[in-house]
């Protein structure tokens, strides 16, 4: 893995365990264009962040009561493998990063911090479980498109046909 991706020219892709790895790799074929380093950030939604290190760490406080202790949440090692394989080879500079708090707002955040010339994310899970986090949370690709300036590329992860009903229409 190689952690020099610098302030400027980084492109920043939304990352979790289990994701199809096609948003990773859409995401490092534009950095490869573009000539950016590629950040993968994941977003750990069961805190939120308190404070932000020079060396690009994060503090945060959990929203369970019970668990009231500062924490550093750290990127976690198996994704982080996974990441090294999925770039291996592909020539451009990336690191990792870890956040805390509602996806789209730790995401842009974070972007915000580094600079990152746009933000890479895939479409929602499909299926009944995937509907219904959209439906409390709403979309994280529309959250960040409405509340960004610069632009979102979101990846379709289960393209649907032409003419093929979406998961969550009722016809």
């Amino acid at each position: 893995m190689n952690n020099d991706a610098n302030r400027q020219d980084c492109i920043l892709v939304g990352v979790f365990p289990g994701q199809p790895d096609n948003v990773v790799r859409e995401a490092a074929r534009l950095a490869a264009r573009l000539g950016c380093a590629l950040v993968c950030a994941h977003a750990d939604d069961s805190g939120y962040m308190v404070q932000a290190m020079m060396d690009g760490t994060v503090s945060s406080l959990s929203f369970d009561p019970d668990l009231p202790e500062l924490d550093t949440p750290e990127f976690d090692p198996e994704l982080a493998e996974h990441l090294a394989g999925l770039l291996e080879g592909s020539g451009i500079r990336w690191s990792t990063r870890e956040v805390s708090g509602e996806p789209a707002l730790a995401l842009g955040q974070l972007a915000d911090e580094l600079g990152a010339s746009l933000i890479v994310v895939g479409t929602r899970r499909p299926g009944v479980r995937g509907g219904l986090q959209e439906f409390f949370t709403g979309s994280m690709a529309a959250n960040l498109a409405h509340r960004q300036h610069r632009p979102v590329v979101v990846v379709p992860v289960h393209p649907v046909a032409a003419g093929t009903p979406l998961p969550w229409e009722n016809r």
